[in-house]
């Protein structure tokens, strides 16, 4: 039973309150395993275990226990076109905005104008023209249904789910001030004279107000997205397809793996592939944060996306549509956009009990003023408990933490940083120190043989023949050494049997009926196999080449050493100052290799590593991270192998190398598109500029309303005089959530 994920959109959340109901619905589906349900984009990404018992309507299991709260939802399939998805998630937004604009136009347009023929004593006095105010109380009332007619659906639904929801604070507050005017108006003698004040404006300012404040959140909620419409912005719609005997433009949908394409200058790459012949300088900078052109010539691997220069080249296609690392990236973004922190289960925590306290507070605030408050006793209970109830709307509290991380795994993946889950980035701002591979992390994971050293019973050719055999049809960067400079000397290789993967060792096989082992010392001892380096000179020149970094591999038949092949890996231009930026911040960086004891301290000498262990196979590496997580570390592992994978899983952050295999990738939680230390320096800055956001988002949440609440139920009166009035109470609940939004919105511009 495989976990599987599904993800739906979601339609009628509008506060924490909804987003705590919702996932708890969602969580009490048998086969369910993890729920996140985001506010910011009205989406939830759900983990479950399909069996027999709930297969195959699954997500027909999920949408009732979703509509059973009041909501309704609806499965957005695998092979949705995301680019129809994020246009209708746009149009929504501008129609959201336009009509939040037009009710709060009318609302507090109608309510102003009611205000100003009140003050200038244009409107007749409720003794002299009962009629008068009891069709007006009625107009008033219809205007209130149309305008606020999804805030009351919403109280109604909190009622009979019997939860707390924003509609309920809205609706409580604005009803109980048209029901108290209509009482006045209707029955005048149930209300002393000194406490008869009419509330029908600000009824209508109120929700004209609340409509404001969405209005502009919807807008700048719209721009959230930015990071995802500019990455599906880079791959064209048509693609240059080479045939033999013409060439035509063709739908992206239509292209195949294999295909030969022509890109021709300033295109955008439709699709991953390899360069067929020509060569071209490609900008991959939305991609991989890289600021200058790549030169990619015959051979080269280039990405969907990247945006051709003035060259032009022919690309044999590799990944097409969903399987591009551009189409990757964007899933990715929107997965990590959805879910969320450890620092986030605060805010759910207090919204699942907010509203029920608020109206609890709202209650003893009107009590209070009630039984202790001055004359006219009844209008001031009236107008704090209505400015309680407004001024504490949770929009603000649910809102605090998705839209920082909408923002921010947005801001990476434009950085090439591919954010699997939202934990990741928060566990990456604590990080203090940096365990990274040696091949393909600190080196570019394309090393190239440069010493063959046969022993004197046999001879280059030979021993570079066995080793290539050996390795043929492996992808590790060490084979691929081999194998391209037997193809460089045209050696002829042999068919091999009974092929063995040592992990972290090597690899051993049958060549033409012997028995071949290659790999590391340590394969070697582990074999019984003797390493003869009695002579002086095998001895001198193994240490002189392992101190110039190459990494040394034994070449076995049938139990007795052949030779020995030396292969360097040329150390990442960018590795070195990457290492003194992550020291200048505090973060300590060590090596962990399964190369030999003299190689990695060459390596760790050069680039200023002051501890590093090697010799190591995974299981060591993980094992070593252990210790230093005991040790009081927080820690994140780079690596780009298989053999990193059980480091990586053991790691507080596992950190995966664009460029390294898929299963490193499945298993980190951070994804480094260009794959190299710098984007480890880019994620901590993220990290540590996103969790600040988040935290500034929260202290604008709970500080507002710890500040709010109080002075809404009238504490500065006795001492300054001072009552928040229920239309101000209103505008500043609605400017909260704007400035929780607009704060999250300058993540995009950080430098990194």
């Amino acid at each position: 039973m495989n976990q599987q994920w599904m993800r739906l959109s979601i339609d009628g959340m509008r506060c924490a309150g909804c987003v705590g109901k919702v996932e708890a619905a969602i969580l009490h589906v048998d086969g369910v395993q993890q729920a996140s349900v985001s506010l910011a984009d009205h989406t939830a990404w759900i983990a479950f275990t399909e069996t027999s018992d709930n297969s195959p309507n699954m997500a027909e299991q999920i949408i009732v226990a979703i509509a059973e709260t009041g909501r309704t939802s609806r499965l957005i399939q695998a092979d949705e076109d995301l680019d129809d998805l994020t246009e209708q998630q746009e149009k929504a937004s501008i129609q959201s905005y336009r009509q939040h604009l037009l009710f709060a136009l009318i609302g507090a347009g109608s309510g102003l104008l009611w205000m100003l023929l009140s003050m200038f004593s244009l409107l007749p006095s409720l003794e002299s023209a009962p009629i008068f105010w009891r069709i007006a109380g009625f107009i008033v009332f219809i205007l209130m249904l149309w305008i606020g007619h999804d805030f009351y659906q919403g109280m109604v639904k909190s009622f009979r789910y019997l939860e707390g929801t924003m509609d309920t604070l809205i609706g409580l507050g604005t009803l109980s001030a048209w029901l108290y005017s209509m009482t006045l108006v209707l029955k005048p003698e149930l209300i002393a004279s000194h406490a008869q004040h009419l509330y029908f404006e600000a009824s209508l300012v109120i929700l004209g107000l609340v409509h404001l404040g969405q209005g502009l959140e919807a807008r700048a909620k719209g721009q959230t997205g930015e990071a995802i419409r500019l990455l599906m912005g880079l791959q064209p719609k048509m693609a240059r397809l080479v045939l033999e005997d013409r060439e035509l433009d063709v739908p992206i949908a239509k292209v195949q793996p294999g295909d030969l394409l022509r890109v021709r200058p300033g295109e955008h790459l439709p699709v991953d592939g390899i360069v067929a012949s020509g060569s071209s300088y490609v900008d991959e900078s939305m991609l991989t944060g890289e600021p200058f052109p790549m030169l990619k010539q015959t051979g080269d691997s280039v990405t969907a996306g990247s945006s051709n220069g003035q060259g032009s080249f022919l690309l044999r296609t590799h990944h097409v549509g969903k399987t591009t690392t551009l189409a990757h990236m964007i899933e990715s973004v929107r997965q990590a956009q959805a879910s969320k922190p450890p620092i986030a289960r605060l805010a759910d925590r207090v919204a699942a009990v907010f509203v029920t306290v608020i109206i609890f507070i709202a209650l003893i605030t009107a009590m209070i003023w009630w039984f202790f408050g001055p004359e006219p006793k009844l209008v001031f209970a009236l107008t704090t408990m209505m400015s309680v109830l407004l001024i504490a709307c949770p929009c603000a509290l649910g809102l605090a933490t998705p839209i920082s991380i909408m923002v921010g795994t947005g801001r990476g993946a434009t950085a090439g940083m591919l954010i699997k889950h939202a934990e990741a980035l928060e566990r990456m701002e604590k990080v203090t120190t940096v365990v990274v591979d040696k091949t393909g992390t600190l080196t570019e994971g394309k090393p190239s043989l440069t010493t063959l050293q046969p022993l004197p019973h046999t001879n280059a050719s030979n021993l570079l023949r066995w080793a290539a055999s050996l390795e043929r049809g492996s992808e590790h960067p060490l084979a691929i050494a081999i194998l391209s400079a037997a193809e460089e000397r045209q050696l002829s290789l042999h068919p091999v049997n009974h092929f063995t993967a040592i992990m972290g060792q090597g690899v051993q096989g049958e060549v033409d009926g012997a028995q071949v082992t290659l790999g590391n010392a340590l394969l070697m001892q582990t074999q019984g196999i003797a390493i003869d380096t009695d002579a002086l000179e095998t001895a001198q020149q193994l240490h002189l080449h392992q101190q110039q970094g190459e990494t040394i591999i034994y070449l076995a038949v049938n139990q007795q050493l052949m030779g020995w092949l030396g292969i360097a890996d040329a150390i990442k231009a960018t590795t070195a100052d990457a290492i003194k930026a992550l020291h200048a911040e505090g973060v300590a960086v060590v090596m962990l290799t399964g190369d030999d004891a003299v190689t990695a301290q060459s390596i760790a000498k050069q680039l200023g590593i002051p501890r590093f262990a090697a010799a190591l196979l995974p299981e060591q590496k993980a094992a070593y991270i252990q210790q230093l997580q005991q040790e009081g570390h927080i820690v994140a592992m780079a690596g780009d192998g298989i053999n990193d994978a059980p480091a990586l899983a053991q790691a507080d952050v596992g950190i995966a190398m664009g460029t390294g295999t898929d299963v490193a990738i499945a298993t980190a939680g951070l994804t480094l598109i260009k794959g190299d230390l710098m984007g480890i320096l880019r994620a901590h800055r993220l990290s540590r500029a996103t969790m600040r956001n988040i935290r500034q988002n929260l202290f604008f949440a709970f500080g507002y309303n710890a500040i709010g609440i109080p002075i809404a139920a009238g504490i500065l009166y006795p001492a300054f005089g001072i009552l928040l009035s229920p239309m101000l109470a209103a505008a500043a609940m609605s400017l909260s959530s704007v400035s929780v939004v607009t704060n999250a919105l300058r993540l995009r511009r950080i430098p990194l």
